[in-house]
């Protein structure tokens, strides 16, 4: 990879991984509600699955999606499903830490790494990084450098979400407060929905 493509790349991990979209609501959500330390797990399980994605797509299933249009279709419906299905339990959760009783818990590494899978925004970056950043001459191991190099972006960028929802947890301690700001969060993890299901062809 020449050094203007990997600059080129690098940038793009970046972007697609700092700007709003599921991930970075639900992270900025646990920032609030579990802090920083508490949401690492969630932090690392989103960067390790998608690398897995990242190869996974490299490796042809991709191009599996682009011969049988109806089994992306499929995974987009079901993504969608369960984004709303989060949303739900984020407008429904609890003050920071459980201090109302609640039984709320941050995401696991392996259910983020898990929500990869059937996140909408994750599948295009991941078709991108491959169909537009990776070099055909030693395909397979640029699909690596690529998937390793998006994780090594991706951690720290998505990481910023976090930071800003635990700077926030001080303005948030009245329960009503922090319950709007869940309800927020929920209705923008929604609406994240519409341009991801709406522009990928």
């Amino acid at each position: 990879m020449s050094p203007e493509l990997l600059l080129a790349f690098v940038l793009f991990a970046f972007v697609t991984s700092v700007t709003p979209g599921p991930n970075n609501m639900m992270l900025l959500a646990s920032g609030v509600n579990f802090g920083v330390r508490r949401s690492l797990p969630h932090m690392l399980g989103i960067s390790l699955g998608f690398m897995v994605l990242v190869i996974a797509v490299g490796l042809g299933l991709g191009e599996l999606f682009r011969l049988y249009p109806p089994l992306y279709a499929a995974l987009r419906y079901i993504g969608a499903a369960y984004l709303l299905y989060l949303a739900w339990k984020i407008s429904h959760a609890g003050a920071p830490q459980g201090n109302d009783g609640s039984n709320a818990k941050p995401f696991t590494l392996l259910q983020a790494a898990a929500f990869q899978w059937v996140n909408p925004k994750a599948w295009i970056m991941a078709i991108g990084a491959i169909t537009t950043y990776t070099p055909q001459e030693n395909f397979l191991v640029n699909v690596v450098l690529i998937a390793a190099l998006f994780a090594l972006v991706n951690c720290p960028s998505v990481g910023l979400w976090t930071v800003a929802g635990s700077f926030l947890r001080r303005w948030l301690d009245n329960p009503r407060v922090l319950r709007l700001f869940n309800v927020g969060m929920a209705l923008l993890l929604v609406a994240s929905l519409y341009p991801i299901l709406t522009d990928f062809h």
